[in-house]
């Protein structure tokens, strides 16, 4: 039992990182922007929230300033792909470039130490006392609970059941008919590409507030590719993106579990247990049947910049 706890716990923790991250990249790519900045983004959130809870101790105040640094970074890469309509492959790389390549720089004088300050665990009164799941989930962190309840409920009744939804989701497949019905395309493709970005940046700043609470170069380690990966298996939908994290978070806990009691497994192929599992479940649309394709395809104008006066 306690070590079915201690996986659970482990597993909502590390997929929270992915979880919000992937949130993220749906807002984007739901309006039709690929984002490929995410590992980027989240390593300047991460390095802006180790900066901030060292120079004030507050965790929801480094949170929110990884938010901001996200925002303006994805106000930035709106920008070059929205207003003036550069490849957005090319942005997005560009992007995880400058991202990481900054937060190393920043970083140095942070590298190695503990993060002074993280969010405590909020046990929630009698289901936090429930074996194993109980225990696991409900005496987590405040991010936890707004990462796999508030978040993914909240963006999909946004997205499917209001008439806000439905004219985000229309710039996503047909931005030249959504023009024409007066939808402003270009400020819902910026608004949601910047709110997905601060969203990235906010997963970095989880990384180092929540789960692994120091800072070190390389701390994202290829996390934000997995966070994009999981978006195509969860079909562009929030509440599958949060699931598919928390499954990638629960082999990333078995990984750790097997190291941690010496199982007969080489730790290096462990350690890669989640990049081989992002390769495994994105062949999984490729070899569904025709009506999981179905479900599982990309908004039809993804990767594609609007131009008005293209009809």
């Amino acid at each position: 039992m306690d070590l079915l706890t201690g996986l659970f716990t482990t597993a909502f923790l590390a997929g929270g990182v992915l979880a919000l991250a992937a949130l993220g990249e749906v807002l984007a790519e739901r309006v039709g922007v690929v984002n490929l900045g995410a590992e980027g983004l989240m390593a300047m959130g991460a390095v802006t929230a180790v900066a901030t809870v060292t120079a004030f101790p507050s965790p929801l105040l480094g949170f929110l300033a990884a938010l901001v640094v996200g925002a303006l970074f994805g106000c930035v890469f709106a920008i070059a792909t929205v207003t003036i309509r550069a490849n957005q492959v090319l942005c997005g790389l560009a992007l995880t470039l400058i991202g990481t390549g900054l937060a190393q720089t920043i970083g140095k004088s942070y590298s190695g130490m503990p993060v002074p300050v993280t969010f405590e665990g909020v046990a929630v009164p009698l289901l936090s006392s429930i074996p194993v799941f109980g225990q696991a989930f409900f005496s987590q962190n405040i991010l936890v609970y707004l990462i796999y309840i508030v978040l993914p409920f909240g963006f999909s009744y946004l997205m499917f059941k209001t008439r806000h939804g439905l004219n985000l989701r229309a710039v996503g497949e047909n931005p030249a008919a959504a023009d024409a019905a007066g939808i402003p395309v270009n400020l819902i493709r910026f608004g949601y590409v910047a709110a997905g970005s601060a969203l990235a940046a906010g997963a970095g700043a989880y990384l180092v507030l929540a789960f692994v609470p120091a800072w070190s170069d390389g701390v994202v380690a290829g996390r934000g590719w997995i966070a994009v990966a999981l978006v195509i298996f969860a079909g562009y939908r929030p509440v599958p993106a949060v699931l598919s994290g928390l499954l990638f978070g629960f082999i990333t806990a078995l990984g750790f579990v097997g190291q941690a009691r010496g199982w007969p497994i080489a730790p290096p192929f462990l350690s890669m247990l989640p990049y081989l599992g992002t390769i495994a479940f994105i062949i999984v649309p490729v070899i569904a049947w025709q009506r999981m394709r179905r479900l599982m395809a990309a908004p039809a104008a993804l990767g594609e910049p609007y131009y008005r006066s293209v009809r």
